[in-house]
This record gives structure tokens, sequence and C-alpha cells, in this order.
């Protein structure tokens, strides 16, 4: 297994050979660190083996997938149409695209098990309500509780008529005791202009160095969606 710098060179090492260049003057030849991080959160690179310490560590198949993602732009493609194509490929698909050379790929130690891809997120179909779940707890609450002991005996059953008004009045009062539910406080929510009229919402606050940061992995998002009409031109 490789850090993040041992692999930025073997993906440099394996692309000497044979890459012209992106003709996009504002896509890197080599990724760097950022560049990585953001493949990783759009699903085009898998998440990192593990780690040792605090030094990430990557394996074959993360070389071979930003060594195809570099191909591709060297080929012209968008970014959107390399995630269209490379989100989860098999191993084999990104070796026939990647083109990386054995003595690159290997490091020297067993093979890991692979991973299974993750499917692309924008691509997944979120989950329904479940038609048979219910809450428990509104049937043991209190006012669930007074409400049952209140109801009305059914007449079919032989059963004496609703109870008296004094008995209604109580359970009226009890419930109105209770008072009205808590109402939940909502979470903290920070905006971070990208540019474009493009809002990134966060649930904490961010400092200026997050900031530089944010936007610096958002320029191919931003990138996508200003090839797709998505912004509205003003920058941040």
């Amino acid at each position: 297994m490789w850090t993040m710098e041992q692999l930025v060179e073997r993906v440099s090492a394996a692309l000497a050979a044979e890459y012209p260049g992106a003709p996009n003057g504002r896509v890197r030849e080599v990724p760097d660190r950022r560049s990585i991080r953001w493949y990783t959160t759009i699903g085009l690179v898998d998440r990192p083996l593990g780690t040792r310490g605090r030094t990430v560590l990557y394996g074959p198949r993360h070389l071979l997938q930003l060594v195809a993602i570099k191909r591709r732009q060297a080929a012209g493609r968008t970014l959107a149409e390399i995630q269209e194509e490379l989100a989860g490929a098999s191993e084999e698909t990104l070796a026939a695209v990647a083109r990386v050379p054995d003595r690159v790929l290997d490091t020297g130690e067993p093979s890991p098990a692979p991973q299974r891809p993750r499917p692309p997120f924008w691509k997944a179909v979120p989950a329904g309500p479940d038609p048979l779940s219910f809450d428990i707890d509104a049937f043991d609450s209190p006012a669930a509780n007074l409400a049952a002991s209140a109801e009305v005996p059914s007449a079919d059953a032989g059963e004496p008529e609703p109870r008296s008004g004094k008995a209604r009045r109580e359970l009226a009062a009890a419930i109105e005791a209770l008072g009205p539910p808590s109402q939940p406080t909502l979470p903290l929510i920070t905006g971070v202009p990208l540019g474009g009229g493009v809002i990134l919402l966060l649930p904490r606050h961010t400092t200026d160095l997050d900031r530089d940061d944010i936007a610096a992995a958002a320029r191919p998002l931003l990138d996508l969606l200003a090839s797709r009409g998505l912004t509205d031109g003003r920058t941040a």
C-alpha cells in the first residue's frame, strides 16, 4: 500500500510515457491531494484502504482509477462523462483505460481483498418509508393511554352507555395538563458561497481555511454545473 504522496508519484510515472496533457488548461496534468479527495467524494475514486497512524493508504485500484481519469481528460472528456463511464467500474475496465505498466502497479505486498465498488451516489434511488412500520411510542404515550381508557364500549356487547360528563371533563383536564409537544431544536446551518450563485450548506461554522479548501475542491463541480447552465454566472 502507498501513502498519498507515493500514489501521486506512481500516477506521474504511469502517465509519463504517453500522456499528452489535458486540453483544458485548468485541469492538472497530475492530480494533487485536493483533486484526489474530490474524486473520492464524487465516487470516481474509492475510499482509502486504511490508515497507518494518521496516514491514509492507497492501493493499485486507486492508481488505476486516477490514471484512467487523466487518460479520459487528455482525450477531452468532461468530468460528467468520466463519471458516467468510470464510477464503480471493474478493475478490468480501469486497467484497459489506464494502461498502467505492471512495474508501476507492483506494491511488493500481497494483494488486498478487492473492494466492492460504490454505486454512483447520483443514481441511487432514495429508500421510501416502510409501509409496515409504525410509531410504537405513540401507543405508549400518556395521552394515548388516557384516550384509550375513555373509549366508549360497543352497544352490541351490552356494555353501559358512555362515561359521565364528569369523567370526560377529568380526561380533558388531564390531557390539557400534558401540554403541547415540545418543538425540536433546529440544527445550525452555515452557507458557504462557491460562486455562480451556488451555496454549500454545512451543519457547522467554517473557518477561512475551511472555505478556501472547499472552494478549491468545488471547482470541478462548478465547472460541471456551469456547463449544464445550472449557475447564474456570478463569481464568489
